[in-house]
């Protein structure tokens, strides 16, 4: 590209919840039940890079904070609008609609949104940063939010 630096960057999120009752307790049926359908689904839109799981196929069961009901998921995507259409704009948006059904009202600060260099993976302990550092600061270039992007930089 003449007169352009290339963009390498993937937008990495991270959110985090507190369940009402453990996974297996009948409030959380309708949650659980949908697990596998709402990965399968981000598994194939556009943009999707990769997302934080276990063998079981989901995140549920990494669990990053003392509160052993507090999840986490973790996710990258080429570009901030493929994650944005995946998260507003398919079926996901349905359980985000629900989640109260499930999770209880978080205080603090629950998503954040960072870039990262393409083919890299973030790590749960850097997650966990993010997210405490856009609390402490608000939106940043280092955490932010949907409401609130900050563009990435032209590489170096």
């Amino acid at each position: 590209m003449i007169g352009k630096k290339a963009i390498s960057r993937h937008i990495a999120q991270v959110n985090i919840g507190r369940i009402r009752a453990s996974l297996n307790d009948p409030v959380m049926e309708g949650f659980v039940s949908r697990l596998d359908e709402i990965n399968a689904l981000a598994d194939r839109s556009p943009g999707f890079v990769w997302r934080l799981q276990s063998e079981a196929g989901n995140a549920t069961y990494a669990r990053p904070y003392d509160d052993d009901r507090v999840l986490m998921n973790m996710s990258v995507w080429e570009s901030i609008e493929t994650l944005r259409q995946y998260v507003f704009g398919s079926a996901h948006l349905e359980l985000l609609r629900k989640r109260g059904s499930w999770f209880e009202r978080f205080q603090g600060t629950y998503t954040a949104l960072w870039w990262i260099p393409a083919g890299s993976i973030p790590t749960i302990e850097e997650a966990k940063e993010r997210l405490a550092h856009l609390d402490l600061h608000g939106p940043t270039n280092v955490a932010f939010t949907f409401q609130r992007v900050f563009k990435v930089e032209p590489d170096a």
